[in-house]
């Protein structure tokens, strides 16, 4: 059957019906989706409000049932359900029912990044002469953006569905906020397909040359129940070498090989093998053979107790695999359960962390008349 076409205006967001179900969507604040049986498309729910801005929640629903749930507030993926190897549906994103937990503190669970996702060191960088200074919100370091970085924000919604759903998301981060130099609007346009991937693309543009790394901050656990660890995952990176840390988690500009060290997973390898011996576990980014550029298979997390896999695609650079070192029980997910230590993880597609302080790295300033385009795909199957 032919999928309406279903346009969101940017600035009134006025809203074509896109359920039969709104009336169950007002009284329970989420669409009521029947797996299996829901018309492929976009559902649109009132999440709440922030900033006296509307908060709300969009239900993206492929032909087979896969769905993912995004809220304009961070641009925040809240949930990637998809069968397991026995038929049932979960969520391999570790998320919540409600906006309340997103409004806490961070980790930053399924998030848009930026102005810059990871770390920039001392919280300063220079363009030419000029420094500038930003928050320290990880000890003396500048992480994800800030006090009030992207994640914390409304942004504004564009859906459409045709032969697939997607929406498209824009903020405009005005110059100077938290620091950072230049007008920078953004867009981040989500789709999904009938393949059951959740394609990415971020765009931005600027009035002044300013740093830019944009990147999605999901949690995954591929067996749907954080009541198991990720230990158990096995993880596959195509790169030949990471960037060292030192202990406030920064680069220190040296690229090392990963060959006989802990962060060799160009074998496909479970995460738990070798943990200990990275003291406070992975939070690193590793040096994609691709370089960068073009969109490249370039990793793949593996469970055999779902018998589901997740493969990333990227045109970046740069992977930041997180082991969910910080992860503490004080969050309650949609199932009820604590999200707790290495109950997830999350694999960053990006530019290297500190970039602005490190000329060897590839650059992530983006110039006036640029434009920043990055594309990154998550397509999750069976085995």
């Amino acid at each position: 059957m032919k999928i309406m076409k279903v346009l969101l205006a940017v600035g009134a967001l006025a809203l074509t019906t896109f359920s039969c179900k709104n009336e169950e969507q007002k009284e329970t604040g989420e669409p009521m989706i029947n797996k299996g049986s829901a018309e492929p498309g976009i559902h649109k729910a009132s999440w709440g409000m922030f900033d006296n801005r509307e908060v709300d929640l969009y239900t993206l629903i492929n032909k087979n049932g896969t769905t993912v749930k995004i809220t304009n507030y961070g641009a925040i993926v809240t949930a990637f359900e998809t069968k397991d190897k026995t038929g049932n549906f979960s969520s391999i994103v570790v998320g919540f029912d409600s906006l309340s937990p997103y409004l806490q503190s961070p980790p930053y669970f399924g998030a848009i990044i930026g102005r810059y996702g990871n770390r920039i060191g001392g919280g300063k960088f220079m363009i030419g002469k000029d420094t500038y200074t930003l928050a320290t919100n990880d000890g003396e370091n500048h992480l994800h953006g800030g006090k009030k970085g992207f994640d914390k924000v409304v942004w504004v919604a564009d859906a459409y569905v045709d032969s697939i759903p997607s929406i498209t998301l824009g903020y405009e981060s005005k110059d100077g906020e938290e620091g950072y130099p230049g007008n920078l609007k953004v867009s981040v346009k989500y789709t999904l397909t009938d393949n059951d991937e959740l394609r990415i693309v971020y765009d931005a543009t600027t009035d002044k040359p300013t740093p830019v790394n944009l990147t999605n901050h999901s949690y995954f656990n591929l067996t749907g129940d954080v009541l198991k660890t990720i230990l158990d995952h096995e993880l596959q990176i195509d790169a030949a070498a990471y960037t060292p840390v030192d202990k406030g988690l920064i680069p220190t500009g040296e690229i090392r090989a990963v060959a006989g060290t802990p962060f060799d997973f160009t074998a496909p390898t479970t995460i738990g093998s070798r943990i200990a011996q990275v003291p406070g576990g992975y939070d690193h980014n590793w040096v994609l053979n691709n370089k960068g550029g073009s969109l490249a298979h370039v990793a793949t997390l593996t469970d055999t107790l779902s018998g589901r896999y997740l493969q990333v695609h990227t045109t970046e650079p740069g992977l930041q695999f997180y082991s969910g070192n910080f992860l503490d029980g004080k969050f309650i997910n949609h199932t009820g359960n604590p999200v707790n230590l290495h109950t997830a993880l999350c694999l960053e597609t990006q530019h290297f962390p500190d970039s602005p302080n490190k000329k060897e790295f590839p650059s992530t300033i983006l110039e006036p008349g640029q434009k920043y385009h990055t594309e990154t795909v998550y397509k999750a199957g069976l085995k």
